[in-house]
């Protein structure tokens, strides 16, 4: 084979390569032993309804390009309000989860750089409700040790207008906005940080 023949496979060696999909993204795992996310609502009578989602799935994805990304999925069908069944029954009824038809509330961000995770910062994404997705965004808080997720908690926090996900039937009793809080901890292998 001469020189420009060796070249020439060289070249289309490299184009083969630079054409096969990127490797799968590492995924560090929620850990909902040690984490939770939950939401609060004002009725209109000034009492703050605490709720809470029991069962969620969630990680962090490291990215080829050493971007970081989270996808989490929250069961609206097993979501509780504290001290309240009546309005645990609202929240999960047809004119605010409606988790019947729509049992999941997905999050997943925008790749961010793992700084976030230790200085702060808006996090935005794309948030699921009852089959409505909209561009929202957290704040992360900045963290209070070196390893964010493993070492020490993340805390975020996002709030939401009802009306925009098709959840104002209980206008009435209901303020329009929801504030969704997250404290997460992660479970990750030796090579894997949030």
């Amino acid at each position: 084979m001469t020189g420009a023949g060796i070249a020439a496979a060289l070249a289309a060696a490299c184009l083969v390569v630079a054409l096969l999909p990127a490797p799968a993204a590492r995924a560090a795992q929620v850990d909902p032993a040690a984490s939770s996310i939950g939401f609060t609502i004002k009725t209109r009578w000034g009492r703050t309804l605490v709720g809470h989602f029991p069962r969620y799935e969630g990680e962090v994805a490291r990215l080829p390009n050493g971007l970081r990304q989270v996808r989490l999925r929250l069961s609206a069908a097993e979501v509780e309000i504290e001290g309240s069944s009546t309005f645990t029954n609202i929240t999960r009824d047809e004119g605010f989860f409606e988790a019947d038809r729509y049992p999941w509330v997905e999050f997943v961000s925008d790749p961010y750089a793992q700084t976030l995770t230790r200085h702060g910062g808006r996090l935005g994404g794309l948030l699921t409700i009852r089959g409505v997705q909209r561009r929202e965004a957290f704040t992360i808080s900045p963290a209070t040790c070196d390893e964010p997720g493993v070492a020490c908690d993340i805390h975020a926090r996002g709030s939401i207008d009802r009306d925009d996900y098709g959840m104002g039937r209980w206008g009435f009793a209901l303020a329009d906005k929801v504030v969704f809080s997250l404290r997460v901890r992660i479970t990750v292998e030796p090579e894997a940080t949030p």
